[in-house]
């Protein structure tokens, strides 16, 4: 891949869960950003031990050569949530701002069960016409807002939410203007589906508006499990769902290449969220950090 188009980073999730913070509680933020420069990565997303002030923070990140790329952010437009959604987006989107990232992740929440108790794969939200209208028109609209920045919004589509499926993925993207972008996660759409090929054709169809990739292996085992016995998304998570590009079952050369010959710029992070207690975090970064060197050229 081209060096100059593509830069890699790596987010803390695999060291601090957010969303279980007694995964990885030991882990501080100077560990984490140092285990991630030491590993070999450019670039990191926000987790929640990062300091919040960029006057703190940014130093600290120069230091060790790590710049911030992108952070989570939750919408509730299809809940009716607008205002207070967009009001909360301003201050998320000028943070970003000031640290240098120019693309926004963001998921719509409304009525996910991915940080709940119910199974995941059997009682994934769906969304209404008006729900769907809603959440599109607020798209649009953060698009716009964060376009007066020099900054790009793009949709995490996420197991356990509205938008995780192909076809979901596509009505979104059909519903939205172009300067709405997709957050690819190749985790989460082979979770989903079960399919390489699917993965695969997701990304090759929506290319010209894929702004941000998440590089994200799966366990089948696992994925099996969680089916058998109707687990939760974080049930799965803690069980080994997730971990990082080369040590599941996903090839990753094919999206390297589709990604390279469509002339992607932009990030590719490595996104594993894995107990830290059994998936040593550093050990894993450097074990992605070589798959991603002798398959991608980067």
């Amino acid at each position: 891949m081209n060096q100059e188009n593509v830069k890699l980073a790596i987010a803390p999730i695999g060291w601090t869960n957010d969303d279980m913070p007694e995964l990885g509680s030991e882990n501080t933020f100077q560990q984490t950003v140092s285990e991630m420069a030491l590993a070999g990565f450019t670039g990191s997303e926000v987790g929640s031990k990062y300091p919040r002030d960029p006057a703190v923070l940014k130093p600290m990140l120069d230091i060790r050569g790590i710049q911030i790329c992108n952070a989570w952010f939750s919408t509730f437009f299809a809940n009716g949530d607008k205002a207070k959604t967009i009001d909360q987006f301003i201050n998320h989107m000028n943070f970003l701002h000031a640290m240098g990232a120019r693309v926004i992740g963001c998921s719509e929440q409304s009525k996910s069960i991915q940080g709940t108790s119910l199974p995941v794969l059997e009682q994934k939200p769906v969304f209404t016409d008006e729900e769907w209208r809603l959440t599109a028109e607020g798209y649009n609209e953060l698009a716009a807002i964060a376009a007066q920045k020099g900054m790009r919004v793009t949709l995490h589509h996420h197991m356990g939410t509205g938008i995780q499926t192909p076809a979901e993925i596509d009505r979104f993207m059909a519903m939205t203007n172009d300067n709405v972008g997709l957050l690819y996660d190749t985790g989460h759409i082979y979770y989903s589906e079960g399919s390489q090929q699917v993965m695969l054709d997701v990304l090759t169809q929506h290319l010209p508006r894929i702004f941000h990739v998440h590089l994200k292996d799966v366990r089948d085992s696992v994925v099996a499990e969680v089916r058998a016995n109707s687990l939760s998304f974080l049930d799965g998570v803690k069980k080994g769902t997730f971990t990082v590009p080369g040590d599941g079952v996903i090839d990753f050369k094919p999206v390297f290449k589709i990604l390279d010959d469509y002339g992607y710029k932009g990030w590719m992070v490595v996104e594993a969220e894995q107990d830290p207690a059994i998936a040593n975090p550093f050990e894993y970064a450097v074990k992605a950090r070589k798959y991603i060197r002798d398959n991608a050229g980067l």
